[in-house]
């Protein structure tokens, strides 16, 4: 018997479907095929659903980029500064372990290569940014090595260093203490 699913329901699996895929391959290496495949459905309606494999992607990516940076915007709410940097950092490294919504932003970076893409990952990364500049109140620099640190779990996160044995994969692991950043200032900096 066919499973009979309201088009919403039809659209969420879809996406997540195509979320592995494009995850694990890329805007140009995932197959709209295989995602029809185990969905159950042609390939034709996924470009009805969507109208292009490039349009998919990129709804994939917004949302992978979205939940990070509402999920900093909400652990930081009734915070500032530091405090709230440290809140926005507890749950960065949280949401690392999503490790479709990792790979997504990284196969967004990779492809950035078309502008299309680009447009899309500048506005996402953009936004990443505003949350951590007005969550804060904190200088332009301070929020640069932060989001810096941040790119560098990714890193880790991407290459599952919480299965590495060797002192590199020991210092990728180490967590970020909240006092990190106090000294990290434009006046510092000079």
């Amino acid at each position: 018997m066919v499973e009979r699913m309201s088009g919403a329901e039809r659209r969420a699996q879809v996406l997540a479907i195509a979320a592995k895929e494009f995850a694990a391959h890329g805007l140009h290496g995932a197959s709209t095929e295989a995602i029809a495949r185990d969905a159950g459905i042609t390939q034709a309606y996924i470009f009805r659903m969507f109208r292009t494999k490039k349009a998919l992607f990129l709804e994939l990516v917004r949302a992978a980029f979205d939940r990070l940076s509402d999920g900093m915007r909400g652990a930081a709410e009734g915070k500032t500064g530091l405090a709230a940097l440290s809140a926005m950092g507890t749950q960065y490294f949280d949401l690392l372990a999503d490790r479709t919504g990792l790979l997504l932003q990284l196969q967004g970076f990779a492809a950035c290569g078309d502008q299309e893409v680009r447009d899309v990952v500048r506005s996402c990364f953009a936004r990443l940014w505003d949350t951590a500049e007005g969550g804060t109140s904190l200088e332009p620099v301070t929020v640069k090595s932060f989001l810096a640190f941040g790119m560098l779990l990714n890193a880790g996160a991407a290459l599952d260093v919480e299965h590495v044995d060797g002192a590199w994969a020991e210092g990728v692991r180490t967590r970020i203490q909240a006092g990190l950043f106090e000294h990290i200032t434009t006046e510092a900096n000079r």
